[in-house]
């Protein structure tokens, strides 16, 4: 798989020949983030911090909104780590802080060690010292406590010159369970694919802002087709994980997808196919996902229009229930005498319904009780949300990004709250 790379220096993204030559800059990371995130995780890295000559620390704290982040650069403490996280970054990225002492206080599969190797020495202090300990030793100290291994080759990185595969297998064996990162030298798709064999990811950086790479390419590379076309099966989704249908991909198909952001396919029969160009029903594109066979893809989109569905349901499927059932229903709720609207125009009953139906949830004593009263509130919060134009969605990204927080608030009521339990 492929992990983006943003490396930042001066508040601008750039990309350095063996950590020191500024080969080019590529401007904004946060125009580059949102086009990168459809890969996945983003390699972010604060070169400056890393170097230890400033910091670029608030422009981060923006990117990691715009996407998930792995973050790294200047991370050398247990404090910094957990600020990290509870920002939101997905994992931390640790150099020389990566050591036992440190880690093990940390979430292991929130963290991933840095091993910059220069001819096979690590080094540190943004790859202009180094240690004269070796990568597999520091492989075997540390891989009961991290998730991940970032190996950067420093002698290939920003060179075009291809990467040391030769060394990854012994590589991945001693990481163990941990999952080992490739970055320094990657060039083309089939370095990408080569890796994801043995199994490791690939960090990419200086391939993909030069254009020698398409990013849609690269996402591509793992792939494998057992179909006489070489097409990819694609299940389509939306934010909230739902199958809204099954489409094909191919590699023209895939390239145009990602570039654009757009869901955009391949039909058997009328060959690229974008969604929505006819019917208006568009798809905004934000993550393709690999299976773990490589053999099928997962588009998360954002389904524009009436729905999938060329029958003008939301999916291939049929209407859809639950929250998901229920948010589709209020979309539609809000004209003529419907209760919906009365919440919507009378003035505090919404407000008013909130706090009883919350009350009586918190009386209810048996299973029937409690999901009659549940129901109740999930439907007063549904129009609540309706009213702000919140989705489902909105309202799970929060809960994500709480879910990544380290530190934990006590949760206690706050003063003057009213509350029973049976």
């Amino acid at each position: 798989m492929i992990i983006p790379s943003i490396d930042i220096m001066a508040g601008s993204t750039v990309q350095l020949v063996g950590g020191r030559e500024k080969k080019l800059d590529a401007g904004d990371p946060r125009v580059l983030a949102p086009r990168f995130a459809v890969a996945g995780e983003i390699a972010l890295i604060d070169l400056d911090a890393a170097i230890g000559q400033g910091s670029n620390r608030d422009l981060l704290r923006e990117v990691i909104k715009l996407a998930p982040c792995r973050v790294g650069g200047g991370i050398r403490d247990v404090a910094s780590a957990i600020d990290w996280l509870d920002a939101g970054a997905a994992k931390v990225i640790l150099g020389t802080a990566a050591k036992p002492g440190i880690v093990r206080e940390l979430p292991r599969d929130r963290v991933i060690a840095a091993l910059d190797a220069s001819h096979g020495e690590i080094v540190v202090e943004g790859w202009r010292r180094g240690t004269g300990e070796k990568i597999l030793d520091r492989m075997g100290a540390l891989r009961d406590h991290v998730g991940g291994f970032l190996v950067t080759f420093v002698e290939r990185e920003g060179r075009m010159q291809g990467t040391n595969l030769d060394l990854v297998p012994e590589l991945v064996k001693a990481a163990g369970d941990a999952r080992v990162t490739i970055a320094g030298g990657i060039t083309t798709p089939a370095d990408i694919a080569a890796l994801d064999r043995m199994g490791a990811d690939a960090q990419v950086g200086m391939a993909i802002y030069t254009g020698a790479m398409d990013l849609g390419d690269a996402i591509a590379a793992p792939l494998n087709s057992d179909r006489p076309d070489g097409l990819w099966p694609t299940l389509i989704v939306d934010e909230l994980g739902i199958a809204l249908g099954l489409a094909y991909s191919s590699a023209e198909s895939l390239r145009r997808a990602v570039a654009e952001r757009r869901g955009i396919y391949h039909s058997r029969t009328r060959g690229l196919w974008i969604k929505g160009e006819t019917s208006g029903d568009t798809q905004e594109l934000l993550r393709i996902d690999l299976d773990c066979d490589r053999d099928t893809l997962r588009f998360t989109v954002r389904q524009g229009g009436d729905g999938f569905c060329h029958l003008g349901t939301r999916t291939c499927f049929g209407d859809m229930r639950g929250l998901a059932g229920l948010e589709q229903r209020l979309a539609r709720a809000s004209d003529g005498a419907s209760y919906t609207k009365r919440l919507l125009t009378e003035p505090g009953l919404l407000g008013a319904k909130l706090v009883e139906e919350a009350g009586e949830l918190s009386r209810a004593a048996t299973p029937t009780e409690v999901a009659h009263e549940a129901a109740d509130v999930i439907y007063f919060t549904s129009v609540a949300m309706k009213r702000a134009g919140v989705t489902l969605a909105d309202v799970g990204t929060v809960l994500d990004a709480r879910a990544r927080k380290v530190t934990r608030r006590p949760g206690n009521a706050k003063p003057g709250a009213q509350g029973t339990t049976p």
